[in-house]
């Protein structure tokens, strides 16, 4: 019977774990090879998010051993070479190449080690083709389905077991093995559909970037949080900013927000339209431009691609702008805390685009003359406008 649909591109598929491996997005590498992106996610989701089997050994750890490795310990051995000039040769540990022969070298094999079948074990090895705990026991897999079903996180659910049924440690299990069961479970396992239950809501895992391996999204050189004046970790005087953006439903639209570090002094930036670097650009302007020579000093953003003119925005304050290192919110401490606070109003998954000009300000100003414990119950504005006057 002749196979029906599409030809699968097997080339041009290995070409796109390659660069989702190497920390490029779905939608970059779909676009570099020009495909379709609902083509990547179909392969993303066919393999649970994680890139299949015959690209594991490209992104197998330099910890093991690998298959021309293998090759070589059973020609030195069969030349007749010892365990440690082995090792040398290949630049492993002795007890490396000593735990190789002896796992790999069996009975039946008459005291010859086989390269190629030695390797085909230690992968079959590496496959622990058990069954999940979640899979195997129905009563464990209904009580994490019905926390999940509350909202509660994997995390949650497992520090739930431990302390509810001390007695039981087959029921003690990590929230890896949660995650596991939504994403990996197969019949019998988690619905896929309670990953909608999850702080993310994300029907696939998200695979990590390494912060020293993302890709640099500016044109202009930019300058990193260290080269940042010392006297801004001091917060001893208004002017140094800290930036971010709030997004709304499907990142469709975003307010942009700027607090002062000392008084924790809010102003949000409409953006009505777009949030891309031009209009980011043309809305911190506007209120930079606003505000008094001795309150632009610094900017401290994170290190998003909407900041891409960071270099035009930078003669608006005195002392320049700076990046926080990548995946670290905590370098912009206040701004991350303002933005829980205006979550309030604000809401996730919600069109922003929809408050005008006129509520931005009201809520600028509810915060700012709201007492905060920080302060010492005092008010942002008027520690702003204080150290103005100095």
């Amino acid at each position: 019977m002749a196979r029906r649909g599409p030809k699968r591109r097997l080339d041009v598929e290995s070409e796109y774990w390659r660069l989702v491996l190497s920390g490029m997005g779905t939608v970059e590498a779909c676009r570099a090879l020009g495909i379709g992106r609902k083509t990547g996610y179909r392969w993303r989701a066919e393999n649970g998010g994680l890139p299949p089997a015959r690209l594991a050994e490209s992104a197998r750890s330099s910890r093991f051993l690998s298959l021309l490795e293998r090759q070589r310990i059973a020609t030195l051995r069969a030349q007749g070479l010892g365990v440690r000039a082995i090792a040398d040769r290949l630049g492993r540990s002795p007890s490396t190449i000593s735990r190789e022969l002896r796992r790999n070298t069996l009975s039946h094999d008459r005291g010859v080690y086989d390269g190629d079948l030695a390797h085909a074990r230690a992968r079959q090895r590496a496959r622990r083709p058990r069954q999940g705990r979640l899979l195997a026991d129905a009563r464990l897999r209904a009580e994490v389905q019905a926390k999940l079903e509350l909202d509660w996180s994997p995390e949650q659910i497992a520090a739930y077991l431990r302390s509810a049924w001390p007695a039981r440690p087959s029921w003690h299990v990590c929230h890896e093995t949660i995650y596991q069961a939504l994403y990996h479970g197969g019949k019998g396992g988690l619905s896929r559909s309670l990953t909608l239950r999850l702080r993310t809501g994300r029907p696939l895992r998200k695979r990590r970037r390494r912060p020293d391996q993302r890709q640099p999204r500016f044109i202009a050189p930019a300058l990193l949080i260290d080269h940042r004046p010392a006297v801004v970790e001091l917060r001893n005087r208004v002017g140094d900013w800290e930036g971010d953006l709030i997004t709304g439903r499907l990142n469709q639209s975003a307010i942009a927000t700027l607090v002062d570090r000392k008084s924790r002094y809010l102003r949000l930036v409409p953006l009505p339209v777009r949030h891309d670097a031009q209009a980011v650009r043309d809305g911190l302007i506007a209120v930079l431009d606003g505000l008094p020579p001795v309150a632009r000093l610094t900017l401290t953003w994170d290190q998003g691609a909407e900041m891409a003119c960071h270099d035009q925005i930078a003669p608006y304050l005195s002392e320049g702008v700076f990046f926080a290192h990548p995946g670290s919110p905590w370098q912009r401490g206040s701004n991350e805390n303002t933005n829980g606070l205006l979550r309030q109003y604000f809401p996730k998954r919600t069109d922003l685009s929809a408050h005008t000009e006129a509520d931005l300000r009201a809520i600028e100003e509810r915060l700012n003359n709201r007492p905060r414990k920080t302060l010492g119950w005092r008010t942002p504005a008027d520690i702003f406008h204080e150290g103005l006057a100095l």
